[in-house]
């Protein structure tokens, strides 16, 4: 585009009109916030408009009714503060006359005031003044005491006092509906006269217990006219509820649960009551139904082992779990039953599970002696069987839930608690080692069929999961004797296979069967040559016949090829790590493994990752039988592998323009570079005899660098620049190590405190400098 202005000019007068619309456009969005503040703020008066370039006018931070509910409540704080002071503090300097007029008056003024303010509509000022005159008839009360009877007996005058209080003050409420806080204060006060009663009475936890729960039950009366009543309601009938547990609990015969359980199946009879009339009050029958289950099974527990009283308690709860199959009950008694239930279900599986981890995890200790024909010292919990009850009835509970509700969480528990009863019971209930290890190999055969052909996703879940738990536990615990590692892998083995090829089945459990497959192979495979009395190097040689089975199969695997490859890598990769101990074998392992990558890349889906992965594996095998042999010039065997090889790449880049670098010339660079600088790093750097090769080697790989950097290649770039830092940093250490060794302590840190300040002042810009070499990199050839 041709313009009349010289460009510097003209990219100028852009600049500016660019600065300009800037500043237009923060303006504008400036006013249009504003105007979105003032159309959405809440319409409390009038509105008040700010002049164009002005805020708005200042806001009112309280509103007139709030403020005006302040400065009664404060005022009515004082007025209590003031007439605790006169009664605690003045009374004394009074006659007996003088005391009763003068409360009398205060407190006849207080109650009678409200009826005036309330016809003027002054309603808050009279909750004030009520309020302040329901404090003065307790301290009317608390002075009748003082005066009239100090000898009564402080709770029972306290328990009376309540009762009048509560009375009066309901009274009054109900004459002056208008006030709002004389019937809740009247539901307070009379929370108060049946326990204070039966503490005045000396009666036992029971007895208050009964007291707190005969109030609640007057609270659950009065809470059908008046909703203040139902929160103390239900916390004095928890209160009693949990007096009632602990009596139950700590009995030590039948009879001496029975007295706590009449006062329990009173306390589930209320909460059902009140489910029954709100149907909001689950919460209540959920109480309700606790209470049952811990009154009956409480009976039952002091004749019972620990382990036989959770299972008798888990049978009083299944009839709960059954109510919500009956629709005539109201919904909240129905659920709050069901949740009940299924409480106490919980509870005992969880107690089912705290006896059976031991038993899983003692399994352990084979490793500490593994093929020692040794039987683990077991440490049961109770009788065996109460445990295997508790976790099946559990289960067949959840089941039977899952089922009738169509929900899967259920059954995920089902699944778990099965599990756990029956993997667990041969070793519970003491049975040889053979029938444990047997039966215990069927379990988890059974868990594995149900995780290939579940329907329900979440029992599908559970039962893999717990397949993989039980074949982990019983492999290990297979190794304390050489029969039992081959029959429990092998028939484990033999049933992972079977499930990886099980069509039918989601395709993550069948992956999940076929890596176990390949592990149980491997895991055979080292038995056998243990057995066989090899050296540990010499293992690797049959581990290298699983990825070797893997590859041959190929496409034949279907969907779960991938995972098992990648298993099949791993156990490749463990053949690697046992030859490690000698060279010749090693090298021998990665020449193996080489030609299983190399018929692997024969397929044209895998000859690019195999392709590579067998050269790579190829040039360990050649240089580690050449360490092996005392060869100490690499580049005798490098070079001339080097020279056609870029020679090779020039070719292709000459052929192909398109052609990648790295394609071209990485592997010539990398067999000459890479050995190389493995050989200098090996040497001590400067100073010693070997300082020829670092010298040469840097030259060659600035060489490299260079001619990347002028033909803009990113292969020779980046090995040559990578292999010239490593020399420099090599030859260059001692010294860095002695400039640090002379330097003060403070200065180091105070140098990394410096670094870190300047990266974070101008992190920003170091982002956007990392972001340009990135591209530049990537647009290189």
């Amino acid at each position: 585009m041709n313009t009349p202005l010289p460009p510097a000019e003209e990219l100028a007068l852009i600049d500016r009109e660019l600065a300009q619309l800037d500043a237009r456009r923060l303006h504008l969005l400036g006013r249009r916030d504003w105007l979105l503040r003032l159309l959405h703020q809440p319409a409390t008066g009038p509105a008040v408009w700010a002049a164009p370039g002005r805020g708005p006018a200042p806001a009112t931070e309280a509103s007139a009714p709030g403020a005006q509910n302040v400065l009664l409540a404060l005022g009515a704080v004082l007025l209590a503060v003031a007439a605790l002071a006169f009664t605690l503090l003045s009374w004394g300097s009074l006659g007996i006359a003088g005391r009763s007029a003068v409360l009398a008056a205060v407190t006849a003024a207080a109650l009678a005031a409200p009826v005036p303010l309330l016809r003027r509509g002054l309603g808050s000022t009279a909750e004030s003044v009520a309020a302040v005159g329901l404090l003065l008839t307790v301290l009317d009360a608390y002075a009748l005491y003082a005066v009239g009877m100090p000898g009564t007996d402080g709770a029972s005058y306290t328990a009376g006092a309540a009762a009048v209080l509560a009375a009066v003050w309901a009274g009054y409420g109900l004459a002056l509906p208008k006030l709002r806080i004389a019937l809740p204060a009247a539901v307070l006060a009379a929370q108060f006269p049946l326990p204070l009663a039966a503490l005045a009475a000396q009666g036992g936890p029971l007895e208050i217990g009964w007291a707190l729960l005969a109030t609640a039950a007057l609270d659950a009366a009065l809470a059908l006219r008046a909703r203040a009543a139902a929160l103390p309601g239900a916390l004095l009938a928890t209160a009693a509820l949990l007096i009632a547990a602990a009596d139950s609990w700590s009995a030590a015969t039948a009879a001496d649960a029975l007295a706590p359980a009449g006062l329990l199946l009173a306390g589930a009879a209320l909460g059902t009551a009140a489910a029954w009339r709100e149907p909001r009050a689950l919460a209540a029958a959920l109480a309700g139904g606790l209470a049952v289950v811990v009154a009956l099974g409480g009976v039952a527990r002091p004749s019972l082992d620990p382990a036989w009283a959770v299972v008798a308690h888990l049978l009083v709860a299944l009839p709960l779990l059954a109510a919500v199959r009956v629709h005539g009950l109201p919904a909240a008694v129905r659920r709050g039953l069901a949740w009940a239930g299924a409480a106490v279900a919980g509870l005992a599986a969880l107690a089912g599970w705290s006896a059976v981890a031991p038993t899983l995890l003692t399994r352990i200790r084979v490793l500490d002696e593994v093929w020692a024909v040794t039987s683990p010292a077991r440490d049961p919990y109770g009788p065996g069987a109460a445990v295997t009850a508790t976790l099946l009835i559990t289960a067949g509970a959840a089941w039977w839930l899952s089922r009738t509700l169509s929900r899967p969480e259920p059954a995920v528990a089902a699944v778990a608690a099965a599990w756990a009863g029956l993997f667990t019971a041969p070793e519970l209930l003491g049975l040889p080692v053979a029938a444990v290890f047997a039966a215990q190999t069927a379990v988890t055969g059974a868990a594995g069929v149900l995780a290939l052909r579940s329907r329900t996703r979440g029992a599908g879940i559970a039962a893999a999961a717990c397949a993989l738990a039980g074949g982990v536990n019983v492999s290990v615990g297979a190794l304390d004797g050489r029969a039992a590692t081959f029959a429990v892998w092998g028939l484990l083995g033999a049933g992972c296979v079977a499930g990886a090829a099980y069509t039918p089945a989601p395709r993550p459990v069948r992956s999940g069967a076929a890596v176990c497959a390949v592990a149980y192979a491997t895991g055979v495979l080292v038995a056998a040559a243990a057995v066989a009395d090899l050296a540990v190097a010499w293992w690797s040689l049959p581990v290298l016949a699983v990825p070797a089975v893997v590859a041959a199969l190929g496409p034949r695997l279907g969907s779960v090829r991938v995972p098992s490859e990648i298993a099949a890598a791993v156990a490749g990769a463990a053949a690697v790590a046992l030859s490690a101990g000698r060279a010749g074998t090693l090298a021998l392992v990665l020449a193996l493994a080489g030609v299983i990558c190399a018929g692997a890349a024969v397929r044209a889906d895998r000859r690019a990752a195999a392709g590579w992965a067998a050269g790579a594996l190829f040039v360990a095998a050649t240089w580690v039988r050449l360490a092996d042999s005392g060869v100490t010039v690499p580049e005798a065997y490098t070079l001339p592998v080097t020279a056609p090889a870029l020679v090779v790449g020039l070719l292709r880049r000459h052929r192909d323009p398109r052609a990648s670098s790295w394609t071209a010339y990485g592997p010539g660079l990398a067999a000459t570079l890479l050995p190389s600088l493995l050989a200098a790093l090996g040497a001590s750097p400067a100073g010693d005899a070997h300082w020829l090769r670092p010298l040469l080697l840097g030259l060659a790989a600035l060489a490299v660098t260079l001619v990347g950097a002028h033909h803009r290649l990113q292969a020779p770039l980046l090995l040559g620049g990578a292999v010239l830092a490593a020399v420099a940093l090599h030859e260059l250490a001692p010294y860095v190590v002695q400039v640090a060794g002379a330097l003060p302590r403070w200065v180091p840190p105070a140098l990394a405190g410096l670094l870190l300040l300047a990266v974070g002042a101008t992190y920003e810009k170091r982002l956007r400098d990392a972001r340009r070499l990135r591209d530049a990199i990537s647009r290189l050839g």
